[in-house]
């Protein structure tokens, strides 16, 4: 390993010799490091490769799909389809929560039918 490494640096200064590193893009900038500090630290590193290759984690995803589902919500006027929105919307939170592994009094709410139907009926009268 140690070998690999002088060879890398040994052309990695022949070419800041030669100039061929001069005029790149942020140079002489300091390095913007990603704040990690919120990610586990044994899920840094899967993280990483995961934004790089331009994926998302599946919390995230889940995340953007509760949102999703609650405009969608808002939006429905039949009560029969916004009960189905609401399981599956229950559903998602519910795997959310599952995914974080944190405390209960963390967790994302779930909806709730009952809830729903009642605030409707008092704005409708």
């Amino acid at each position: 390993m140690f070998a690999f490494q002088k060879i890398a640096e040994q052309r990695i200064l022949e070419a800041i010799e030669r100039g061929e590193l001069d005029g790149l893009p942020g140079a002489g900038s300091p390095i913007v490091y990603d704040d990690e500090s919120r990610i586990p630290e044994d899920l840094r590193m899967a993280y990483k490769i995961l934004k790089n290759a331009n994926c998302i984690p599946p919390e995230v995803s889940e995340l953007k799909e509760i949102r999703q589902a609650e405009d969608l919500l808002e939006h429905i006027k039949d009560e029969q389809e916004k009960y189905k929105l609401v399981k599956r919307l229950n559903f998602r939170i519910m795997k959310v929560n599952m995914l974080r592994k944190r405390r209960a009094d963390f967790e994302i709410p779930q909806r709730y039918y009952e809830k729903l139907t009642d605030k409707l009926q008092q704005e409708a009268e």
